[in-house]
């Protein structure tokens, strides 16, 4: 089999994949379509400095690095002068951090270390004491520990290759929680929902199956995105055992019509309800006609050229059926849906990342 065939087959089956894609979604659970306003993480921040390095830390063009160091040091009663100190052990990081929601004082949390400065490796350091910040300035948790990496440098490589990224390190269980970030829904009236994804039909679908397991008029949608519910009587100062409730309602999510292409690697998702009115395109030596009748394909040859015709009402799907049995390549196809959205017969939006 030559690597012609083989990439043929493989345009083939990936656009045979992508055509079994479902019309219509199925029902889902709302906690997978929903999040809880209020209930989020909050991003943490702090400078530190990573001591114990084999001569791979800051060069001495890293006043940062210096100048932290000797605050260290003066906070520990030792006086130094910033010209005698010329030290490459140490390299000035950069500790960030994820508070998750409802996390307690003393609850270890993972922390990303990342070099500031011309360090070429953390492996082996130490992360001395750091305290994090949020965005109001307060310390929410104190970051300190050993550094493992995993990764090393192919010595005996030319070019000093090197195996995974030596300046950042993710330390499990790195820091320690200090503060707490409230969030309570005791004694709330009303319990406000955010879709992942607005639409006005997924909310109001939503909101029929929130009021059909409650039992009553309890949710309604302020915009395509928002939900708020009312906590009924029943659940009252047990406001943790509604939202549970709430997070295994089944909701079918509207799917709208969207093709997503993405040019570097030739990908393209979309689904079968995107519709495409009557036209003539001519890519190349593709050409594809959709006519007014009945939804058929038909193919034929004009002086060399690789010709297609469907029906009015053909979907997309039916266009890249078509156009692949005539041997167009991704790149064709997504050429091509670009030109149809550009001439506003392509009912669909058109993402391209």
């Amino acid at each position: 089999m030559n690597h012609r065939s083989i990439c043929r087959d493989f345009v083939l089956a990936a656009i045979a994949a992508l055509l079994l894609l479902p019309p219509a979604a199925e029902a889902t659970r709302l906690k997978d379509l929903a999040t809880v306003k209020g209930v989020r993480q909050n991003q943490l921040v702090g400078y530190g400095l990573v001591v114990g390095l084999q001569g791979t830390g800051d060069g001495n063009n890293a006043s940062f690095t210096t100048q932290g160091l000797i605050n260290m040091m003066e906070s520990m009663g030792v006086h130094v002068s910033q010209s005698s100190i010329r030290v490459k052990n140490v390299a000035g990081v950069m500790v960030t951090a994820n508070l998750p929601p409802f996390v307690k004082v003393g609850q270890p949390i993972d922390i990303t270390v990342s070099s500031l400065g011309d360090a070429t490796s953390l492996q082996g350091g130490t992360l001395v004491v750091t305290p994090l910040k949020g965005l109001d300035g307060q310390v929410y948790a104190m970051a300190q520990g050993p550094i493992s990496i995993g990764g090393f440098p192919l010595a005996r490589v030319p070019g000093n290759q090197q195996k995974n990224q030596l300046t950042v390190a993710r330390v499990p269980g790195g820091a320690t929680v200090e503060r707490e970030v409230p969030v309570s829904f005791q004694g709330k009236g009303e319990i406000a929902l955010s879709l992942e994804s607005e639409d006005f039909t997924t909310a109001a679908r939503a909101v029929k199956a929130i009021n059909r397991s409650l039992g009553g008029k309890y949710a309604r949608a302020e915009d395509g995105a928002t939900i708020q519910v009312s906590v009924p009587e029943s659940y009252r100062q047990n406001e943790v055992a509604l939202l549970a409730a709430l997070e295994n309602v089944e909701v079918t999510p509207d799917v709208p019509a969207k093709i997503v292409l993405d040019e570097r690697t030739g990908t393209i998702v979309m689904g079968e309800n995107v519709r495409v009115s009557s036209l003539a395109v001519s890519h190349g030596n593709l050409s594809l006609q959709i006519t007014p009748g009945p939804v058929s394909a038909q193919k034929g040859s004009r002086l060399g050229d690789r010709v297609v015709t469907l029906g009015e009402g053909a979907t997309i799907g039916d266009v890249a059926r078509a156009l692949n049995s005539i041997g167009a390549s991704p790149q064709d196809l997504i050429a091509i849906f670009q030109a149809i959205k550009a001439a506003g017969a392509l009912q669909a939006d058109l993402e391209i990342i």
